[in-house]
C-alpha cells in the first residue's frame, strides 16, 4: 500500500530542479550576464547543503517492501558531489563565460539540468527512476559537448558537432540495451525496486541472467567501459575542457552508482570481470601512445573505470570500495583538467603534451597541483587519496580470493606509470633550442610559452579540489563511513 509522501526527503531534488528553472528564468529576464552563472552557483550549493542536512531518511514513493527514493548517507554524500562538481565546474568555465565565448544561459541550464539527474541516481530506489535520472544527467551534456564555438580553439567548429553526435549515437544504443535489459528483468522476476531485485528461479532464471548481463552492459557506457569506450576520447577531445572535466568526473560518477545500485543486488561477476579486464588493459595502453593532453587523460580514465569495475565485480561486498574509489578518482581527475584549464587561454582546447612542456617551471603552483593529481590518479605518493582508492581495492580483491584479478589491477598499475611519469616529466623539460638563437633556455621558454593569468575562479576551484584530496588522502575513513 503507498504512502503519503515525504517533501522534506525530496528537498534535494527540489533545490537541483529549481537551481534549473531559475536559471532559465534570470537568463530569460536579467540582463546582467554574470547573473546566471552566480545563482546557478548558489543553487548547487545550496543543494550540497540540503543533502547532508537531510541525511538519512525514511523512503517516499513507497510501496509494500520497497521505496523509489531512499534518503542515505551515501545518497547524500554523493549528490553533495554532484553539486561541488557543477560548481567547479562553472568556476573552470567563467573565463570563457565573462567574455561571451560560451552562452551563459544555455550552459548554466544545461549544466543545472544534469545535475538535478545526477542527485536522482543517487537517491534512486527502482531501476526506472535510476534510468530516468541517468538519461537526465546525460542529455544536456549532448548540448554541452557541442557547445564548442570557442575562438582561442585553432581546431574546426565542426569537432565539437562532431563529438557530440558520436556522444549522442553510441548513448541511444546503450539506452536501448539497459531498458531491454530491464524489461527481461522484469518479466522474469516481476520485480523493479532495487530491494526486491532477484535472480530469478525456475525456467525464468536463463531470461533474468540475460536481462542482468544486458543491464550491466548498457550501463558500462557511461564509465566508458571497453567495449562502449570509443566514444570517449573523441567526445573529450571535442567538448569545451570544463565539459570534458564534467564528462570524466559527474558522468562517470554517475555510471558507477548504477552499476553499484545493480550488482549489490544481483549476480554479474562474470561479465563485469571481463569487462574490468578489458577496460583497465585497453585503457592503458592506448593511452601509452597518445600525444594530447585531453585524450590522455580520457584513455586514463577509461583504465581508472577498470579499477572500479573489478571492486564491482565482487556484488555487494565490493560496493564501498568501488564507490570510494569512484570518489577519489572523481577529486583527482578534476584537478588534473582544472590545471589544463589554467594553463590555456579561455576557450582553448586542452593541446599537445608538448605544449605543456615546462608548464611546472613557469607556473611552479600549478605544475605541483597536476604533478600531485597524476601521482594519486598513478597510486603514488603525496597523491595518498589514489593511493588508498588502489589499496582498497586490492584488498577487497584479495579477501574475496580473486587474487588473479588483484594481479591485474597491480599489473596494469604499473603500466600506468609510464605515462603518467612521462607526463609530469615534461612538465619540468625546458623545450628544444633548434633553430632559434637564444642561448639560454629559460628565455627561450619564457618566449615561446608566456606565463597566462589564472582567474580567480579557476584557481579558487583548484585549491579547493586540491584540499578535499589532501584532507582525503590523510583522512580516508572519513570517506569510507560515509559510504557505508
Amino acid at each position: 500500500m503507498s504512502q503519503p509522501v515525504d517533501h522534506f526527503a525530496l528537498l534535494p531534488l527540489y533545490a537541483a530542479a529549481g537551481t534549473a528553472i531559475l536559471a532559465f528564468l534570470i537568463d530569460l529576464f536579467v540582463a546582467r550576464r554574470a547573473a546566471v552563472p552566480v545563482v546557478t552557483a548558489l543553487g548547487a550549493l545550496a543543494t550540497a547543503v540540503l543533502a547532508l542536512v537531510v541525511g538519512p531518511e525514511p523512503g517516499t514513493f513507497c510501496t509494500t517492501g520497497a521505496c523509489s527514493w531512499v534518503p542515505a548517507w551515501p545518497a547524500a554524500v554523493t549528490a553533495a558531489l554532484f553539486a561541488a562538481l557543477t560548481v567547479g565546474v562553472l568556476a573552470l568555465s567563467a573565463p570563457a563565460l565573462r567574455l561571451g565565448i560560451a552562452p551563459a544561459g544555455e550552459f548554466c541550464f544545461l549544466l543545472a539540468c544534469s545535475m538535478t539527474g545526477g542527485v536522482v541516481v543517487g537517491y534512486a530506489g527502482d531501476l526506472i527512476t535510476l534510468i530516468v535520472g541517468l538519461e537526465t544527467l546525460t542529455l544536456p551534456l549532448y548540448v554541452l559537448v557541442g557547445l564548442r564555438r570557442f575562438a582561442a580553439d585553432e581546431r574546426p567548429l565542426s569537432t565539437g558537432a562532431s563529438a557530440s553526435l558520436t556522444f549522442f549515437l553510441i548513448s541511444v544504443v546503450s539506452t536501448a540495451v539497459t531498458l531491454l535489459g530491464a524489461a527481461l528483468n522484469y518479466a522474469a522476476t516481476g520485480a523493479l525496486h532495487l530491494a526486491l531485485l532477484t535472480p530469478g528461479s525456475g525456467p525464468f532464471r536463463p531470461l533474468a541472467g540475460v536481462g542482468v548481463a544486458l543491464l550491466v552492459i548498457g550501463l558500462a557506457f557511461k564509465v566508458a567501459a571497453v567495449p562502449l569506450h570509443a566514444w570517449a576520447p573523441a567526445t573529450y577531445d571535442g567538448a569545451p575542457v570544463p565539459i570534458a572535466a564534467y564528462l570524466s568526473t559527474a558522468s562517470k560518477l554517475g555510471g558507477v552508482l548504477a552499476l553499484a545500485a545493480v550488482v549489490a543486488h544481483l549476480d554479474a561477476r562474470v561479465v563485469l570481470a571481463v569487462l574490468a579486464v578489458l577496460t583497465m588493459t585497453v585503457g592503458n595502453l592506448v593511452a601509452l601512445r597518445q600525444t594530447r593532453m585531453v585524450r590522455l587523460l580520457a584513455w586514463s580514465s577509461v583504465a581508472q573505470a577498470g579499477y572500479i569495475l573489478a571492486a564491482l565485480a565482487l556484488g555487494a561486498p565490493g560496493v564501498p570500495a568501488a564507490l570510494a574509489y569512484a570518489v577519489f578518482f572523481v577529486v583527482l581527475e578534476f584537478v588534473a583538467f582544472g590545471v589544463v584549464v589554467a594553463l590555456r587561454l579561455p576557450g582553448a582546447d586542452g593541446g599537445t603534451l608538448l605544449d605543456h612542456r615546462g608548464a611546472g617551471r613557469r607556473s611552479p603552483w600549478l605544475g605541483a597541483a597536476l604533478t600531485f593529481a597524476l601521482a594519486g590518479l598513478a597510486g603514488l605518493p603525496p597523491g595518498l587519496a589514489g593511493l588508498f582508492a588502489k589499496v582498497s581495492v586490492v584488498s577487497a580483491l584479495v579477501g574475496a580470493h580473486w587474487a588473479w584479478l588483484a594481479g591485474v589491477v597491480v599489473l596494469n598499475a604499473v603500466i600506468a606509470l609510464a605515462y603518467y611519469v612521462r607526463v609530469a616529466a615534461s612538465l619540468y623539460t625546458l623545450p628544444p633550442r633548434i633553430g632559434f638563437s637564444v642561448a639560454d633556455p629559460v628565455l627561450l621558454d619564457a618566449a615561446l610559452h608566456p606565463r597566462l593569468p589564472v582567474a580567480r575562479p579557476v584557481a579558487a576551484a583548484l585549491i579547493v579540489a586540491v584540499a578535499v584530496a589532501v584532507v582525503l588522502g590523510f583522512a580516508p575513513q572519513l570517506l569510507f563511513d560515509a559510504l557505508t
